[in-house]
This record gives structure tokens, C-alpha cells and sequence, in this order.
């Protein structure tokens, strides 16, 4: 298994606490970056939006791709996955950056989480277009076509739907193609990952849910003659030494108040995305659906339930916490260090 989590760039992942001890701000990304890959962590997922999703829209939000950039140059071994929205992003421009982000890292340690955006709001906000959702995902594709082929070739044109390019140079190259991430619940989205992208990331779920995920991806590869994907899972972690402790710390954070900054935005989510199952108020207080992952409890009981997502084909766990950096310092110890879950 490797373990993953996200960078809070919003400043936290609770909608009703306020502040959770995690500033947006570059000198604790940096910091929490540096630290997690002392402490076992493979992978740092960068959202992007330009309004913050969780604490409402005038709080603080980092910008995705200047932030990605200046962590590959102070860390070692980190990847960075750092999510990227077509609508908001020129298909040629974008891969010239990536390609020299890949680069500065020195090859393998920049990877895309490609998302079809949904935050009608913030589009009006910033003068992008918000297509409907079987057009945002039309654009991705021929957006991911056009990317791929920037970074494979040179002197190639294309006329589409969405882009024109006339004979397209991009030099230099990245060294190793970036890994490309996905995740939507929508047929749509999912015939659109299956056949353009690496890695399915999936929210917050019991093992046997990610099964049923998993095997339905991986039959749309088997009929596009390709192969296995990577696969990745969102969960809110809650490592303590009792049950009692466990459902304290529950209590605290899914302590919903409708009242909350980020309430509108989280209505605006659920407007403009097709999931396959109905959210709760609780789903709403973390975001991700990531409690249902269930990677809350002591440390012999997270350990397991790491162990039913490997068992069902899960590679990679993208980790909440709050706050971030104490919470992943006990997760080190308690789960990754133990061996607990291997």
C-alpha cells in the first residue's frame, strides 16, 4: 500500500470547525511536505480551486500549480499530485508546465489528478466557462489527447471540438510521462477514465464498495485491451488508543451547522455532480466522503481495514486529518512504522 494524503490548501478539511490548526499557507505546506516523506508518506494531492471549497469563499486558498511547483523543489521523494480542471487550463500551456514541473523534480514525482469541474460559482467568479456535465467531460477527453500527444511528439495539429492547435512544438519533454489520476461516479466519467487515464480515485467507501468499483473499471479496460489501472481511495483518519477517544474526536467534527461558510458551496457540489449514492450531513461536516472509509479507531483496527482496501485491489490511500501534520505524525507511528498493516 502506499499512502498518500491531501495537501490542505484550504486550510483544513472540516466545514464546521474553524480553524483546525493548519493555516493555508506556504511555510506550512512546505513543512508538512518535507516532514511527510520523513515519516513514510509516498504522495501529496494538490486540489485546485481558486475559491476556498471548505471554509467558505473568502477565506484563503493556495493556488495548486505555483504551490506544486515550489515543493518539488524542496523535497526529495514526494509525488505530486496536483489536480488540474481544463476548463481552467489551455491543454498546450498546461503541459508545458507539467513537463518542466517533471523535470525540476527530476522525473517520476509529478502526476495530474485531471477533474471536470463542478463549481458553477467559481467559474462566474473568474470569467471561465462552465460547460454542463457530459460537455466538461467531452472537453477533458480531447484535452487528455492533446496532452499526451504534446508530450510524445512535435509538428502536430488538431482541430476539435474545443482546442485548434497548428503545428504544436513543446520542448523539453518531461522524462517520464506523468502518471494521470481520475475520479467520477457518472458513466460518462468512467468511460472517459477508463479509456484515457492511468489511476481511478474514488471517494471515501467500506472495501466492499471499492470492490464493486474496481471490478466494474477494470472490466471497461479488459474490453479496451488495456491494462490495469492504479487505484485510490479517499478516508478520514482517526487513530486513537480507545473507541471511546474514536468517538470524542467523531462527535467533535461532524457537529454539522448549516450556518457554516462552506454550506452554499457544498449545494453547489451536489447540483452539479451525478453521484451514484445520496450524501449525508455528516459527508458534508468531512469532505470526500471521507469517513466512510471507515480509518477510524485504534491502531489495530485502521491496520485491518488498510488491509481489506489492499485485499480488494486498493494501491493507494489518500489521507484527511485534522490537524493535518499531529494527526499524520500518529498515523506514521500507530499504522505505517508499526507494520500493522502489512
Amino acid at each position: 500500500m502506499r499512502y498518500g494524503y491531501w495537501m490542505p490548501v484550504f486550510g483544513g478539511w472540516l466545514r464546521n470547525v474553524e480553524d483546525e490548526r493548519m493555516e493555508a499557507s506556504w511555510e506550512y505546506t512546505k513543512k508538512l511536505a518535507q516532514r511527510s516523506e520523513e515519516i513514510g508518506f509516498d504522495l501529496s494531492l494538490i486540489a485546485e480551486l481558486n475559491l476556498n471549497d471548505i471554509k467558505g469563499v473568502d477565506a484563503p486558498s493556495l493556488d495548486a500549480w505555483s504551490t506544486a511547483a515550489a515543493l518539488t523543489a524542496v523535497t526529495n521523494t514526494l509525488e505530486l499530485m496536483v489536480a488540474v480542471r481544463p476548463t481552467f487550463h489551455n491543454p498546450a500551456l498546461l503541459a508545458k508546465q507539467a513537463a518542466n514541473i517533471d523535470r525540476i523534480g527530476g522525473g517520476n514525482r509529478l502526476s495530474l489528478n485531471v477533474v471536470s469541474s463542478w463549481w458553477a460559482g467559481e467559474a462566474k467568479k473568474y470569467g471561465v466557462q462552465f460547460d454542463e456535465h457530459d460537455d466538461r467531460y467531452a472537453r477533458t477527453a480531447e484535452w487528455l489527447e492533446i496532452v499526451d500527444q504534446l508530450w510524445k511528439e512535435d509538428h502536430f495539429s488538431v482541430t476539435g471540438d474545443y482546442y485548434r492547435i497548428e503545428d504544436a512544438v513543446m520542448q523539453p519533454k518531461p522524462i517520464k510521462k506523468p502518471v494521470i489520476y481520475a475520479g467520477g461516479e457518472s458513466e460518462k466519467a468512467k468511460d472517459t477514465i477508463a479509456r484515457l487515464c492511468d489511476a481511478y480515485v474514488m471517494h471515501g467507501d467500506e472495501p466492499e464498495k471499492v470492490k464493486t468499483k474496481i471490478d466494474d473499471m477494470e472490466a471497461r479496460r479488459e474490453k479496451l485491451n488495456l491494462p490495469p489501472m492504479i487505484y485510490g481511495v479517499a478516508g478520514y483518519a482517526i487513530v486513537r488508543d480507545s473507541d471511546q477517544e474514536v468517538k470524542k474526536e467523531l462527535e467533535r467534527i461532524t457537529d454539522v451547522k448549516q450556518s457554516a461558510a462552506g454550506y452554499g458551496n457544498y449545494q453547489d457540489w451536489l447540483a452539479n455532480t451525478k453521484l451514484e449514492q445520496q450524501v449525508s450531513l455528516e459527508d458534508y461536516s468531512v469532505s470526500n466522503r471521507g469517513l466512510r472509509s471507515g480509518l477510524t479507531g485504534t491502531p489495530d483496527k485502521v491496520a485491518q481495514k488498510v488491509a481489506e482496501f489492499e485485499a480488494v485491489g486498493v494501491n493507494l490511500l489518500l489521507l484527511q486529518c485534522s490537524p493535518q501534520l499531529e494527526e499524520m505524525e500518529r498515523f506514521s507511528e500507530s499504522v505505517i512504522k508499526s507494520g500493522a498493516a502489512n
